[in-house]
């Protein structure tokens, strides 16, 4: 049986998200200040009504093991704990929001995937031309935080009557005791790589009425563990950091 090591790290197929979480490590490193909050927001948007109703989009999330070769295997029953732990802390994270939150029904949930794959993709824009380098930068977008999901979202507002939907996306890995291992071995002859992958997240306050994203967050790191409760809970915690005050 394969066991998994508690290091966390990158690997040579993950150098990509190791960038991000490079490019991210100021925003979790300190305090934001009123201009690094502005990046997180849509133009014109500040805070949430006090009489407005958010509900929540079940959370698409995959973990991995990291094999000896750098590649990522799927775990499912992994995720299938990272699921639970993640939806306990939402539970709890509901509370402090300051505003009326709902949860969709698992068959509408299911029935929803489609938009949840289309905010995937949204937000990986949005990672990169908004969070990213400055030559990513869109330049019609004049470093405003301006994305839309359209649409689609209309669905979700009628079967709900929410005002805004709460979307979040994540991606985590593990090293296993093979890969700490080949690290080790390829260290000894002069190759340096890291035995793991990063952990990966992004989140959206859409509204509703017009498919707007008005607020977005992201997670890059490689540290965490959502196969833990209490860790599941802190990765929330830091997912949604930033998050809008309800007024």
């Amino acid at each position: 049986m394969t066991r998994i090591m508690p290091l966390r790290r990158m690997t040579t197929a993950a150098l990509p998200l190791a960038l991000v979480a490079l490019m991210a490590v100021l925003i979790f490193v300190s305090r934001p200040s009123a201009a690094a909050d502005s990046k997180h927001l849509a133009p014109g948007f500040s805070s949430i009504p006090r009489a407005a109703k958010i509900f929540i989009m079940p959370t698409d999330i995959d973990l991995f093991s990291v094999s000896a070769v750098g590649i990522r295997e799927p775990k499912a029953d992994w995720t299938e704990a990272a699921n639970r732990h993640f939806k306990t802390a939402l539970v709890q994270k509901k509370k402090s929001l300051g505003v009326e939150s709902l949860d969709l029904s698992e068959k509408d949930a299911d029935e929803a995937a489609e938009i949840n794959t289309l905010h995937a993709a949204i937000a990986r824009s949005i990672q990169m031309h908004h969070f990213g380098p400055g030559i990513l930068n869109l330049p019609t977008k004049e470093g405003k935080l301006d994305w839309s999901m359209g649409e689609p979202v209309r669905a979700l507002k009628a079967k709900t009557g929410a005002d805004y939907a709460l979307f979040s996306w994540i991606r985590d890995s593990y090293a296993s005791a093979e890969r700490v291992a080949a690290t080790v071995i390829l260290a000894v002859v002069g190759i340096g790589i890291h035995p793991g992958g990063v952990q990966i997240g992004y989140a959206s306050l859409v509204d509703l009425d017009t498919g707007r994203i008005v607020w977005f967050n992201q997670l890059a790191r490689s540290s965490g563990d959502l196969r833990e409760p209490e860790k599941a809970a802190e990765t929330l915690n830091a997912l949604l950091s930033h998050f809008p005050p309800a007024q």
